[in-house]
């Protein structure tokens, strides 16, 4: 592939929605954030940390069905549906796969969706440098859209966008400058996300057992001095029964006799200390004053660097 990949562009946090007739808000999907790369001849995938994920999602790569481009790179959302709303989880279940027999399997039983946000790259010229409309009005053109491939949707009203979101228990919105260029490698308020949950990556540090099997898994995240700090005990939200004996078998060439925090967990007495080289995306209510989550529920086990857990790193999807 010619193509070099790069960083994408990402939002910063916001508590209020911006108003005004350049902002537009887009629902933020809970899911994988995906470029594709079109030079061509050749198409690959890779996410926002700049690994390859072509093997893992094969109905991507006829981008001639749905991409009318010469070349293109393409950034959008890989969202899997659970009862008709994403789920972080099932999406994590394609991510991580890489036997090509299971990636087949998984393609049938968990189908995805990919939802186009944005063009960086048409016909051998960048675009990043065109304001946002004119970047949405190539999509019109160049995309057509199929049941699985979809352009997402910008609407003028943020707050009737919130609401509904917030009405379904999605994750939030993204609301975007319309007249502004994109930038590689950055992050700033002309793209803002407005969160109806708050969920970040976290390190695996221990678990409990309950009959044997992963009953809870105890979390934490590195200082910028490098130590690992106790944050709290998330129960585990959406990992099914499968998954937990699954993780009960994978965690013990990880087990270790003492504690990897730096300061005290609670029910140590109770946990089975690992090697922290696990991340988990936790969704939560809110921090305590003693820094620790309130009602922390495992969503799932992400391929996230472990050292970048950190107090100030926070999962993104959707822009």
């Amino acid at each position: 592939m010619k193509l070099k990949p790069i960083k994408p562009f990402e939002p910063v946090r916001a508590n209020k929605i911006p108003i005004g007739g350049d902002w537009i808000a887009q629902i933020k999907w809970d899911g994988v954030r995906m470029l594709t790369y079109y030079d061509g001849q050749v198409v690959k995938l890779y996410n926002r940390k700049l690994n390859e994920k072509t093997v893992q999602y094969p109905e991507l790569l006829a981008i001639e069905k749905y991409c009318r481009a010469e070349s293109v790179i393409l950034d959008g959302e890989l969202v899997a549906l659970e009862h008709g709303t994403p789920s972080f989880h099932k999406i994590m279940k394609r991510d991580s796969k890489r036997i090509v027999r299971e990636i087949e399997r998984l393609s049938a039983n968990i189908p995805i969706y990919y939802m186009i946000f944005d063009v960086l790259y048409l016909n051998a010229e960048w675009v990043i440098n065109k304001p946002l409309a004119e970047r949405l009005q190539i999509l019109q053109e160049i995309i057509n859209p199929t049941e699985h491939i979809q352009l997402v949707q910008s609407f003028v009203d943020g707050e009737k966008v919130f609401e509904a979101v917030q009405s379904r228990g999605m994750e939030g919105i993204v609301c975007k400058d319309l007249t502004k260029a994109y930038l590689l490698d950055k992050k700033d308020d002309r793209w803002v996300k407005i969160k109806n949950y708050q969920d970040i990556a976290a390190v695996v540090g221990g678990v409990t057992l309950k009959e044997g099997i992963v009953n809870s898994i105890v979390l934490g995240l590195y200082d910028r001095s490098g130590q690992l700090h106790y944050i709290g005990h998330g129960g585990t939200g959406k990992l099914t029964a499968r998954d937990r004996q699954e993780l009960t078998e994978n965690i013990k060439p990880l087990i270790i006799k003492e504690s990897p925090f730096i300061n005290p967990a609670k029910r140590s007495k109770e946990a089975v200390w690992l090697k922290p080289t696990l991340a988990v995306k936790v969704k939560y209510l809110e921090w305590t004053g003693g820094r620790t989550l309130r009602q922390p529920s495992i969503q799932a086990f992400i391929d996230f660097p472990t050292k970048s857990c950190t107090f100030a790193e926070e999962m993104e999807g959707n822009g």
